[in-house]
């Protein structure tokens, strides 16, 4: 490991690489868990440094923290907000499950790089992790007020911005397709003809209500369990603490963040981080279903449904010269399965780790939830930009599909009859022909009317124009 220095905790000494930033208590965490290698990212570590600074500038406005080293404690935080730190947050998900490890992690960092700018020694507690950077708090509504602030600021900055250049694409092909007609399919069978632009809008419109869902969640979010200290009761910290680091956390991040209105809810239960994974699944069974659809249109290019022209975006096969594949919807769909699979850890976590005071499942939701978000939100814009965009309609296969469906009669019902138009399709099917050919031969209906009524586009909308059932 290097050089080696030794630290102190309430457990006694440890001894700490020399080049650490963080101490004792997160090297006993270092050593009792590894794990899995996975760590909070920078979102989580973003919101942490944010709580540090936040709380330092409201202890000193309560004249209960050293101006001195209030500043050099925010100038630490600030410095942990913008990553320079990173490295030295050590710590594997799968530990304390108050996530009190990673908060002491933040404490000893902040405080060893505050103690720098005071020109104090690293491990000297010149600033003290526990009693100056973690004043008035606890990793009971630090780690719960993490978690709230970094998953506003993900879904806000990571993955509605995707989500809205996607739908902004989405509306773009609905407009450029409306003109196409194709066959529509239900239950996988032949349907009567949609507009390729009408499938499309409705792609467009499951992403629109994504931005409301979210929306929503970020509401439920905006409550902070800042100032519940160690069980909701906000023992240690000053009355107007919790009030004031909403204050200074909103105005660094433009948000609407506020105290919980009761801290024993939101400490020992984790409804709100539930809500937002469930929102996240949402999202990913919608997008499922518009990547797979276009996979499914786009399938051939001569022996599948081929309505659609995907980009070429890389060679399909090892062994099969010239075969391209969906390549970017099969990535769409895996991470789209991830979040799924995310959202089951975190509905396990809430329902079976939230006993009595405390729940002990915080830091396995929040790295779900943030993982969820981050690969949504990127896999999102690669499906934007790679496929979406490039998406072309091929008018010509779509216009064959629609002369050969058998749910071409249905239009015909209202003029001749369902039984009239069945027999008609079930002709049509035997003999190969289309369903136009058997009602001229049969001359169901004279050859305008005919004409009209089996017009594609014309059974694309809702239409006065039907006569009574013949007697």
């Amino acid at each position: 490991m290097g050089e080696m220095r030794i630290e102190k905790d309430s457990m006694g000494e440890m001894e700490v690489p020399a080049s650490a930033l963080w101490g004792a208590s997160t090297q006993r965490a270092v050593l009792n868990f590894p794990i899995s290698g996975y760590r909070f990212g920078r979102r989580f570590i973003r919101a942490l440094g944010l709580i540090k600074f936040a709380a330092a500038e409201a202890n000193k406005k309560l004249g209960r923290l050293d101006v001195k080293v209030a500043s050099a404690i925010q100038q630490a935080a600030r410095e942990v907000m913008g990553g320079q730190h990173d490295a030295h947050f050590v710590l594997d998900i799968f530990q304390t499950g108050s996530g009190t490890s990673t908060n002491m992690n933040a404490n000893e960092v902040i405080a060893n790089r505050a103690t720098q700018v005071l020109g104090g020694a690293v491990g000297s507690k010149l600033v003290h992790p526990n009693d100056h950077v973690n004043m008035g708090q606890s990793s009971n509504d630090v780690i719960p007020t993490a978690m709230h602030v970094a998953i506003v600021e993900a879904l806000h900055q990571d993955l509605m911005p995707a989500l809205h250049a996607l739908h902004k694409a989405l509306k773009a092909k609905a407009e450029e397709f409306h003109d196409i007609i194709k066959i529509g399919r239900t239950h996988l069978m032949d349907a009567t003809p949609i507009r390729l632009g009408q499938e499309f809008s409705g792609y467009a419109s499951q992403i629109a209500h994504c931005d409301r869902r979210i929306m929503g969640k970020i509401i439920i979010l905006r409550e902070l369990a800042i100032g519940g200290t160690a069980v909701g009761t906000g023992i240690n910290t000053h009355p107007q603490f919790a009030r004031l680091v909403c204050e200074i956390i909103n105005h660094e991040t433009h948000e609407s963040f506020h105290e919980a209105q009761n801290h024993f809810e939101a400490q020992a239960a984790k409804d709100a981080v539930v809500e937002a994974s469930g929102v996240l699944r949402t999202i990913a069974i919608g997008l499922t279903k518009i990547a797979n659809d276009i996979r499914w249109l786009g399938s051939g290019p001569r022996c599948g449904l081929g309505e659609l022209l995907l980009p070429e975006t890389q060679p399909g096969s090892s062994i099969m010269p010239g075969k391209v594949n969906p390549v970017i919807c099969e990535a769409m769909l895996q991470t789209c399965a991830q979040v799924i699979g995310n959202d089951a850890a975190v509905t396990y976590a809430a329902a079976t780790l939230g006993n009595l005071d405390l729940h002990v499942g915080m830091p396995v939701m929040a790295h779900n939830v943030l993982e969820s978000v981050r690969i949504l939100g990127a896999a999102v814009r690669v499906f934007d930009e790679k496929c979406v965009r490039g998406l072309r309609a091929n008018r010509q296969r779509c216009e064959e599909l629609v002369e050969q469906s058998l749910a071409m009669c249905t239009s015909l019902a209202p003029l001749i009859g369902y039984d009239a138009a069945a027999a008609i399709a079930k002709e049509a099917a035997a003999s190969g022909k289309t369903v136009r050919q058997v009602a001229m031969e049969k001359r169901v209906l004279p050859e305008g009317q005919l004409r009209a009524a089996l017009d594609p586009a014309e059974m694309t909308h809702p239409s006065e124009r039907v006569l009574p059932v013949s007697a």
